[in-house]
């Protein structure tokens, strides 16, 4: 097994890897012990949030969401004797889609928790808050989905 904080943040990295792709059964497995909680609440299980996903973002002809998840400023904080990890990341996601140049879309934070399970890490809670949104018609099915607090205002 790769050292701690290397296969944690293989886990962060691989969701950005996941979501950008469209892999919604790898966001299935990612979090297929784990809880989700962003703007539209908490959901429990892969299987619940992979059909969040599956539903609330806009898959294009390529099979992508022509997205790219950039995740930095990860802090990973181990506790090798409890088997559990905490971590805490930006995002920001970019997105350039047919009539939307390459932009930001949306940016904010990740609160990860992780154990150690059957060997391997794994999550078992993602908390995003997002601080920033720009234009994403092109990536959600509906704006009600930004939190309200980033929400455009006509």
């Amino acid at each position: 097994m790769p050292c701690a904080h290397q296969a944690i943040a293989n886990l962060i990295y691989r969701y950005a890897e996941c979501v950008d792709n469209a892999d919604f059964a790898g966001i299935r497995d990612l979090f297929a012990g784990a809880a989700f909680t962003g703007s539209g609440g908490t959901l429990h299980g892969g299987d619940a949030i992979a059909r969040m996903f599956e539903k609330t973002v806009i898959v294009h002809e390529d099979g992508t969401l022509r997205t790219k998840h950039v995740t930095s400023n990860v802090a990973i904080e181990v506790d090798e004797t409890a088997g559990t990890a905490t971590s805490k990341a930006y995002y920001t996601v970019l997105q350039a889609a047919p009539g939307l140049p390459l932009q930001p879309i949306a940016c904010g934070t990740y609160h990860d928790t992780f154990e150690v399970h059957e060997g391997h890490w794994r999550f078992t809670e993602r908390r995003i808050t997002m601080d920033l949104a720009g234009d994403v018609t092109h990536h959600l099915t509906h704006p009600e989905y930004l939190p309200a607090h980033v929400r455009p205002t006509s």
